[in-house]
Order: structure tokens, then sequence, then C-alpha cells
């Protein structure tokens, strides 16, 4: 029993993960706002919702292996800070940057300690 990992270590990354994705999600829904044809309104909700798409076959594989989870969800973060900062610099790029980036480092150190925890 003494090897098992707690629910909330265990549970935690799998939830916030799940939310973070569905926010991401939600953030593609300003796609009607533009006032497109039908096709291009179902390829620009595809085009936006990749990330969630990607993060969902992640979350999907680390919820048995949590390495996975742990790895992809920070640089999945790091990626996210790179491609912000191809941009001229912006003060609420840095709140993007938490709000992205810094949810996805918070899930993946999360799946990394649930992992080291299941190792020991």
């Amino acid at each position: 029993m003494a090897d098992e990992v707690p629910k909330c270590i265990y549970w935690t990354p799998r939830a916030l993960g799940i939310v973070f994705i569905l926010f991401l999600a939600l953030m593609s829904l300003d796609v009607f706002d533009m006032g497109l044809g039908f096709w291009e309104t179902a390829l620009g909700l595809l085009m936006h919702n990749i990330p969630a798409l990607v993060l969902l076959v992640v979350l999907a594989v680390s919820w048995k292996h949590e390495i996975v989870g742990g790895i992809a969800f920070i640089l999945g973060g790091l990626l996210y800070i790179a491609l912000l900062a191809r941009n001229p610099f912006e003060w609420y790029y840095l709140a993007w940057a938490v709000q992205i980036s810094g949810i996805a480092f918070l899930i993946g150190i999360l799946f990394l300690v649930g992992w080291r925890k299941k190792r020991k």
C-alpha cells in the first residue's frame, strides 16, 4: 500500500489536462465571428484545434505513461514561448505566456511528480 501514488497526485494532472484542453478548444471558437462560409469556418475550426487535438492524444497516452505527459506538456509550453518570441514584444504577451505555458508547465511537472512517485 505504501508503494501506491496518492490519488491527488494521480488525478490532478489528468483533470488539469482535460480543463486545459477544453480551454484551448474554447479559444478556437472565435472563428465563428469571422463571417466565413461553411467550409472556411470548418477548416478554420480544424486549424485552430490542432494544438488541442495533439494534447488530447498526449493526454490519452500519458494517462498510463506519466513520463510522456511530463515531457510533452513541458515541451508544448516551451514551444508556445518560442512562437511568442518570434513576434515583436508586447506586454500582454506575458499574460498569454503565463496562461498557456504556465499551465502546461504545471501539468507537465505534476505528471513528472506522479511518474517519479510511481517509480519509487
